[in-house]
Formats: structure tokens, sequence, C-alpha cells
């Protein structure tokens, strides 16, 4: 059943407090929605997050840019719509907003599949895990009065609701100041609990980033994530090969060229592509197989409605981010029902595709433009 209608809308979700993490401060969130709609009204949603400022760029491209190659087309045509999508916008895009765009359509083009094959879209891809993935809590940002005595509050209890990981945010203080939040945190949790640290680009080149967690790494880090600009590919193999502590990138990247060159560098010990971001669920599946073949893990980054499919249908995935609130990824005041966390792990939908559904009185209300 072929496509009839391509629909885009910007959401802009502001935050229940203005939040910060290394190097930026945001109020509020962008996102760009798509519906995909077959002749018999059946919807596939995408989505994608723009940025804390104009994210209504990737739905221009929705509407103005890539429509067109959408409508008439197949649900299940994923890899010849992404082609000629990204052939169609190699002078605006290749990366940024455009390929975010492209990722929102494509997810809503599995998501349509699925829900004509009737299957959850884990199914669809080919279930690797069955029931629920593994999962580990996201947050840890800086906040006003916050202080180390909110942070240990935080992560205890994620550790008190089953989860075997946390990640906190580091790089916006001085690395001195930070050690003290990391300790307090190792801590709490005690040992056996996985400790992430987020710098989000904090440094500006790699012996920074290298001093910084070589004072932190007595405290078991996991994996230290984003340490330099996400296209300084050399400073960031810098890293990796001068610590102990794996280096985690990729959030930002996009399509499997850019990947390959973080691996043939060997710039990351673990790839955190993200969906929303790389190229929608098609680029995500060869991406991941690319990283397979060099025996590297895929660890996505946030969107755990999303990626709970991707983790749960790829062997070389090993955890999905999961926000336990809506306090700084807010995409789920959005939905009318969002994935579930069950003692650490993430229960996996038994609805047709991606098994969210848009709270449209919400979307309504966040919306600069509506649906068109």
């Amino acid at each position: 059943m072929p496509v009839k209608e391509v629909l885009a809308c910007t959401a802009v979700v502001p935050l229940e407090a203005q939040t910060s993490f290394a190097t930026r401060t945001v109020s509020d969130r962008h996102y760009t929605l798509v519906k995909v709609r077959d002749e018999q009204g059946l919807e596939g949603i995408g989505f994608c997050y723009g940025g804390s400022r104009a994210g209504h760029l990737s739905t221009l491209a929705v509407r103005d840019l890539l429509r067109h190659i959408v409508v008439g087309r197949e649900p299940q045509e994923t890899e010849a719509v992404w082609d000629t999508m990204f052939r169609e916008s190699v002078l605006q895009g290749r990366r940024g907003s455009v390929m975010r765009a492209i990722s929102a359509i494509d997810i809503a083009l599995w998501d349509l599949a699925a829900k004509q094959a009737g299957l959850p879209l884990y199914r669809l891809l080919g279930a690797y895990h069955v029931e629920t993935v593994p999962a580990y809590a996201s947050g840890g940002y800086y906040l006003p009065g916050k202080g180390i005595e909110g942070l240990v509050e935080e992560v205890t209890s994620w550790v008190r609701s089953g989860f075997p990981a946390v990640k906190i945010k580091v790089g916006r203080l001085p690395p001195e100041e930070d050690a003290l939040r990391i300790k307090a945190c190792r801590e709490a949790i005690g040992p056996n609990v996985q400790l992430f640290l987020d710098a989000n680009n904090a440094w500006a080149d790699a012996p920074s980033a290298i001093r910084a967690v070589r004072m932190w790494e007595q405290y078991d880090i996991g994996w230290i994530e984003e340490p330099v600009m996400p296209d300084d590919i050399e400073a960031s193999a810098a890293v990796a090969a001068a610590l102990r502590t794996p280096v985690a990138t990729g959030e930002i990247e996009a399509t499997r060229w850019g990947f390959q060159e973080l691996i043939a560098h060997k710039a990351a010990s673990i790839l955190q592509t993200d969906a929303a971001v790389c190229g929608g669920v098609t680029e995500w599946r060869s991406i991941a197989a690319m990283a397979a073949g060099h025996s590297i893990p895929v660890a996505p980054h946030w969107f755990a409605d999303l990626h709970v499919h991707l983790v749960a249908s790829t062997p070389n995935a090993i955890w999905v981010e999961f926000f336990t609130d809506s306090k700084i990824l807010n995409f789920m005041r959005l939905l009318k029902r969002s994935v579930q966390a069950v003692n650490g792990r993430l229960a996996l939908p038994v609805e047709p595709g991606l098994g969210i559904e848009l709270e449209e009185a919400a979307v309504a209300r966040y919306s600069l433009d509506g649906w068109r």
C-alpha cells in the first residue's frame, strides 16, 4: 500500500527549568514530527531533534525538499527512497538539519511498514531480544541549586529502580570540581554499577581531555562520551589511545561514511549512533553492521522509544539510553504512551510499528505552524 501523503510540523517544547551541560544551556527543545499516511489512512510516525533554536529547518527540508520523493512509494522501499533522498539533497545536506529530516522520514516509513505487517518494528527487523532490552539511566545535568547532594540523590534513585548503569554530565566545571561530583556518585552507587560520563565536546584539544579524564579514572569510569568536537577525529583518536577509559562518540555523526572515518582512525570504542541523526533506521542498520565487522559495540543516543527496537534487533547493540522523566528529554510530552522501564530494563512494545502514538492536543499546543 503506497504512501499517499507526507505531513510535517515543528513542536517547540519548553523545559521545566533551564538546563546546562558542558558547552550549552537550553530552555526548550525543537522537534520535527513527520507523518506518512497510506491510501487506507494508516500512519507511520517519524521524528528528529532539531536543537534549541531553528528546529523548523528540518521541517522545511521535509516539506520543500524531500516530500515529493516519498509520495507514491511503498513504505517497504526504504533503501531506494533513502538513496533518492540523499542524492536529491546532496547540495543542501549530507549532515545536519537535512540529514535529520531524512532520518525522520525514514523512521516514519519503517513505522508504517511494520504497522502494515502487523508487527512491532523490532520483530520486523529480526528480533535478538524478545521481552526486554538493557538500559542505563541518563541525566546528571547541571541545574541551578542542584549541587553534589542533588546529583547523588538523582543517581541513587536510578540504582534503587534497578538500573545497572548511570550517566552524568561533566566538562562544565574545572576538572578538579567535576572530580568531586564523580567521586560522590561512585561512592553512592557502589562498585558494581557502571558510571558513564558525558562531556558534550567540552575540550578544545586532546591534551586537555586526557588530563581531565586521567584525573577521574580512579573512579572506574565506564566510558567518556564526546570528549572533543565531533569533526576532530584525530583528537578523539588521540584521547582514545591515551586513556584506559573507553571513548564513546558519534551521536552527532551521520551516514556510514562518517562512521567509517571514526572506525578507521580508532577514534572510539563505542559508537553512539542516533537513528534520528544519522539517516534513520535504514542507515543506522548499515552503520551497526559495519561496526559489528570491526567488533565495535553500538549504544545509541537517547530517543528510547525508537532505539529500543534497534537495540532489540542488533546483536552488537549493548544499551538503550533512558531518561526516567521528561525534565531533560521532553519528547515524551508529545506522546500518549512511552516505553517503560521494568527493573532497570526496558519492556519491548507489543503494538505494531514503534508502539507510540502522538498526543495530538500536545502537538497542537507546542506546534509552530501545524501539520502541513
